[in-house]
């Protein structure tokens, strides 16, 4: 497939269209406030975010990205998505010299899900980050190849093929990208609500406490009925992708 990957900065007038592109996420995943704070600042990160159109020009897949300040010495934390995307509205927001980049997202139209576009969208982001002077790309990946919401993210991920590849197909785009795995940040996304706003976000009853299986979750949603809230907290595994800049 012909493709176009630019940046929103070379194409600003794309932000007109950014936002009508289908994508499969979760309703629930869209309710993320740190997230909400980055996609709301968009045009501070422009240089951050490629858009891959088809020759017709049609927007098929986006990839974000953010710039932020990692302590030196500081290994990756358990916050994950939400560690990076709070440290680059801090490090815009203080004028700090970022030292660090992330992904953030990577979505892809569904019907060409599965067609191998996503490891190109991948090396794109990483050759991004490596234009833009960073030495490595950071990746708090969602492997949503998981359907058991019980098993722990850390016996998942380990989970390997018979050719040694993760037998989830993210963290597998990613490692055949050229990423190492580098740990399970279990605390990666935060998402709290009310339980009226889980029961819209889900249709489920969210009637008693305890954990909940939510179709499309990694892990449990912890729900307490008597006193009317509800709260994701995902895993995520961090992969780390050197640019060679």
């Amino acid at each position: 497939m012909d493709l176009e990957i630019v940046t929103l900065a070379e194409r600003p007038e794309l932000m007109d269209v950014f936002w009508d592109m289908e994508t499969s996420w979760p309703e629930f995943m869209k309710h993320d406030p740190i997230g909400n704070g980055y996609y709301a600042s968009l045009e501070e990160f422009a240089e951050f975010v490629l858009v891959c159109l088809d020759g017709a020009g049609r927007m098929v897949a986006k990839a974000h990205s953010v710039p932020f300040v990692l302590g030196e010495g500081d290994g990756l934390p358990d916050a994950g998505w939400d560690f990076a995307i709070r440290s680059g509205l801090l490090t815009r927001l203080w004028r700090e010299e970022p030292n660090a980049c992330s992904a953030v997202e990577i979505a892809i139209v569904p019907e060409l899900q599965g067609t191998g576009l996503s490891g190109r969208i991948v090396a794109a982001l990483r050759d991004n980050a490596a234009r833009l002077g960073f030495s490595e790309l950071l990746a708090p990946v969602r492997p949503n190849g998981k359907t058991d919401v019980r098993e722990p993210m850390t016996a998942y991920a380990s989970r390997t093929r018979d050719d040694g590849l993760p037998v989830d197909p993210w963290l597998r785009v990613h490692v055949r990208a050229g990423g190492r795995i580098d740990r399970v940040c279990a605390r990666s996304m935060v998402i709290p609500g009310t339980v009226e706003e889980w029961r819209g976000w889900t249709g489920l009853p969210f009637d008693a406490t305890g954990p909940v299986d939510v179709p499309g979750a990694l892990a449990p949603v912890l729900c307490d009925a008597e006193h009317g809230t509800a709260v994701y907290v995902e895993p995520n595994v961090w992969v780390r992708h050197p640019t060679g800049a």
